[in-house]
């Protein structure tokens, strides 16, 4: 087999700083419509070294987490990730960093990031 046309994948990701939380967005799966809540994602808490397994979840669910509800404001760094092998986090460089204060600068920001 020829690998010479290896392409990595991207992944957008969203690190939230203060609890160590990542939150996974799926390169397609989310532009049909549905609302920003409704996006499929995957999280991993990387301070309590847990995540969920199995498909991928609503957003609204994973921001349910009492980590994130009961934790404003959050520092988020928005990065893309070439997904090969094991990622080192904090993530180097941000696309983007911003003091999140509540649920609906998170959504406001989600939808000016275009994820």
């Amino acid at each position: 087999m020829n690998n010479n046309n290896f392409q990595p994948v991207s992944s957008k990701r969203l690190y939230f700083y203060e609890i160590e939380l990542v939150i996974y967005f799926p390169s397609h799966g989310n532009d049909d419509g549905r609302s920003i809540p409704k996006y499929g994602v995957r999280y991993r808490d990387l301070k309590n070294k847990k995540g969920q397994s199995g498909r991928a979840i609503n957003l609204e669910d994973v921001l349910a987490l009492s980590i994130i509800k009961n934790g404003y404001p959050h520092t988020v760094c928005y990065f893309i990730a070439e997904v090969v092998g094991k990622f080192k986090y904090p993530p180097k460089k941000c696309l983007d960093l911003r003091t999140i204060q509540n649920e609906d600068d998170l959504y406001n920001w989600i939808k000016d990031l275009q994820l």
